[in-house]
């Protein structure tokens, strides 16, 4: 038996990151997902949405079902 992946090239948010330092975060997902480590990559609030700005992703756990990444927001991207 298979266990079901789906590999990841941005981080979607839908708003459900916490923030854990000034430019780290922490998310969870629902299932388990495969996500490029320490290499940049846009960070979007929806997946239609235009990039929030980049960041590295520092650290993938999965547990029962669900994957939590820590990541670390290298740029934002400002609509000023």
């Amino acid at each position: 038996m298979g266990m079901p992946l789906e590999l990841n090239t941005l981080i979607v948010t839908k708003g459900n990151e916490k923030r854990l330092e000034e430019n780290l975060f922490v998310l969870q997902k629902e299932g388990y997902r495969l996500y490029p480590l320490e290499i940049p990559v846009d960070v979007r609030k929806t997946l239609d949405s235009n990039s929030s700005g980049t960041a590295l992703i520092k650290k993938v756990e999965w547990e029962k079902n669900t994957t939590t990444i820590t990541y670390q927001l290298i740029s934002l991207n400002s609509t000023n």
